[in-house]
């Protein structure tokens, strides 16, 4: 099977620059992200009536005749490997997995096999039409290693592109389940003094600030109200935890999807995610408040209590909303059953 060659005509008043151009009006059956088409640019693999252009900001008219040559994509150099996957959800452009605590989602130094990513070449083989020109999955958002959930993952360059752009203007709907320490209720008036924490209508906690890199921990994100990027995080109680409350069942969701935002904004509250090691810290329970048992749940509580439990988008190719639940791992249900609130 050899290269495909692309064909379309520039629209009327087009962007100025080559790149925004053809992103604009590369037929949709291309499936080709704005991306991958500048790294075709780069490539050579683009001609404007018939010379080859290799400068993203070379000026298009509008009537010019383009040609795009794809080659086929070749295999990429992560390897297949046979690792069991929770399928909620597969087409031919995506698939949806719960994945669970302890999975890296992609290869990195330190982790280059046993990921999500490893496993879904596996899973998928043949059935992987491309992201930009490998024959890997495209991971357009991400959850923590020990963050246990749902995940979408594109398996098209046209699937990942649509999906990119849903995270991106924030429109994906995500709910996670945590457990932290105390009840953040709106009847705490240490909370009212913490910048960037408010309460909306419904005791929705609200926290607002900039999120960025920790000034001499890269691993860490830090809150912060002069540098860093925008995040907004609201919060409810789904109950109270203990004899006398010291714990809360939580939902959370975001108004963006910063790397660590719920561990670090629910910190920086002082509701920290029972087991969070980086932000959380271990607080002592009281055997009053939760008994024996419950103390030793919240001690030993090996990773952040958080999970990813819905994810809503708008499917890529069909225009249909979708939407997934994912129950509680067993790991959170055992902590809640010690905490003495039945799942």
């Amino acid at each position: 099977m050899g290269p495909t060659l692309i064909t379309f005509q520039i629209g009327a008043n087009p962007p100025p620059r080559l790149d925004k151009a053809l992103g604009r009006d590369v037929p949709d059956d291309a499936a080709l992200s704005r991306s991958r088409l500048a790294r075709l640019i780069a490539d050579g693999s683009v001609a404007v009536d018939g010379v080859v252009v290799t400068d993203p900001r070379f000026r298009i008219t509008e009537g010019a005749e383009v040609a795009v040559t794809v080659e086929v994509a070749v295999e990429s150099h992560i390897v297949a490997e046979d690792i069991a996957l929770e399928i909620v959800y597969e087409d031919d452009d995506l698939v949806v997995i719960n994945k669970p605590a302890g999975m890296v989602v992609h290869p990195a130094p330190g982790t280059p096999d046993g990921t999500l990513v490893n496993a879904l070449i596996h899973h998928c083989g043949d059935s992987l039409s491309g992201v930009g020109g490998l024959k890997r999955p495209g991971i357009v958002h991400r959850i923590d290693k020990d963050t246990s959930g749902l995940l979408v993952v594109a398996k098209s360059d046209r699937a990942h592109h649509h999906l990119a752009d849903q995270f991106a203007a924030h429109t994906v709907e995500r709910r996670y389940v945590a457990v932290c320490y105390g009840v953040p209720d709106a009847n705490d008036p240490r909370l009212h003094g913490i910048k960037g924490t408010s309460f909306e209508p419904g005791n929705i906690l609200k926290i607002q600030t900039m999120l960025g890199r920790h000034r001499t921990d890269r691993q860490r994100q830090a809150v912060s109200f002069t540098a860093g990027r925008h995040a907004v995080t609201r919060a409810r109680i789904l109950a109270p935890l203990g004899i006398v409350p010291v714990a809360a069942l939580i939902e959370c969701w975001l108004e963006t999807g910063r790397t660590h935002q719920i561990r670090v904004h629910m910190a920086h509250c002082g509701h920290a995610l029972i087991g969070d090691p980086t932000y959380g810290g271990r607080r002592k329970m009281s055997p009053k408040a939760v008994g024996d048992a419950g103390v030793t749940a919240v001690a030993t509580f090996p990773r952040q209590a958080l999970h990813a439990a819905s994810l809503g988008f708008v499917h890529p190719v069909t225009g249909d909303f979708l939407e997934f639940e994912a129950p509680l791992p067993q790991d959170i249900c055992d902590l809640l059953g010690a905490l003495g609130h039945a799942v």
